[in-house]
């Protein structure tokens, strides 16, 4: 990805903003995304019930203008460049994909949204001085804002029983088989102000796998999952994804009917996790791999 100045906006790997030749005189959707509520009337009586309010998409807009003086030609590459950044058939035909939209602001990091474009409109008026007006618009499915760097942790089946000797060490001293599910504690920091979505890649030999989130009780289980060395399955937690899938990209339907995949988000703050698996080698290992959330810019 592009290194991002303040006031510069990569959209799909084409920047703009401060310092480009494309200026942008306005923005809006930055601040609190639109509400989708559930109230209802009250039945005879005065007011409503209040239900459950939910996000919905992130609208984005903005106003700019390429200036290129005298350079016609130049400001149409401009428009080429970014409607061709926009059109990918990879993101645009392919149901749940979306092309990375990042932001740069003064005295705060990059951050990210996913998006599709839904406007992008040129003013050829007075290209032949080198300006067109350019009127964009973007719609983020998830509105949360995301870290621009993917934070990852790999966690290793343990095999001590305890977790670790204690002086004085008596005999006899027990140290699980390859027969009984060991489990050890991991930890996982979500730096940002919203519950995060991880995607989670086991990778074998292990079978019986059990993924829990501490501090919720949350559960991921997957006990008919059988894993050779070098097999893994990835389950993805983040919204519009939510899958399931193996290494030869079949989706693998291993969940047990109370693993709610849809509920199994990182909190702010640092979380402990754990997860348990036969294995008798000791070498399965479990990666977790997301990006801290924010609520605002």
């Amino acid at each position: 990805m592009p290194e991002l100045a303040d006031w510069q906006y990569d959209i799909g790997g084409v920047v703009i903003g401060a310092g480009t030749s494309v200026q942008v005189r306005e923005t809006a959707g930055f601040g609190r995304p639109p509400v989708r509520d559930s109230d209802v009337d009250q039945p005879s009586s005065d007011g409503q019930f209040a239900g459950p309010d939910y996000w919905s998409g992130r609208q984005v807009q903005i106003d700019a203008a390429i200036k290129i003086p005298g350079d016609a030609a130049a400001c149409h590459d401009m428009v080429a460049n970014l409607e061709a950044a926009t059109d990918a058939s990879s993101v645009r035909l392919v149901a749940g994909q979306g092309m990375p939209f990042r932001v740069k602001r003064p005295g705060r990091p990059v951050k990210r949204l996913t998006v599709r474009t839904r406007r992008l409109a040129p003013e050829y008026r007075q290209v032949i001085h080198g300006y067109v007006p350019l009127d964009m618009e973007f719609l983020a499915h998830d509105p949360t804002w995301y870290a621009d760097e993917e934070s990852t942790t790999e966690i290793p089946l343990g095999w001590l029983t305890g977790g670790g000797f204690a002086a004085p060490v008596t005999a006899p001293i027990f140290v699980q088989s390859g027969t009984t599910a060991a489990d050890r504690p991991g930890w996982v920091h979500n730096a940002g102000s919203a519950d995060t979505w991880p995607v989670i890649r086991i990778t074998g030999p292990c079978a019986n796998v059990t993924v829990i989130h501490v501090p919720t009780g949350r559960t991921l289980a997957l006990p008919t999952l059988n894993l050779d060395a070098g097999q893994w399955v990835e389950i993805d937690t983040r919204p519009g994804y939510r899958t399931v899938t193996r290494e030869n990209g079949g989706n693998a339907n291993y969940l047990s009917p109370a693993s709610r995949i849809d509920l199994f988000s990182l909190p702010p703050g640092t979380s402990e996790m754990r997860w348990t698996a036969f294995d008798s080698t000791n070498t399965a290992r479990l990666r977790m791999t997301w990006r801290d959330a924010y609520t605002a810019l």
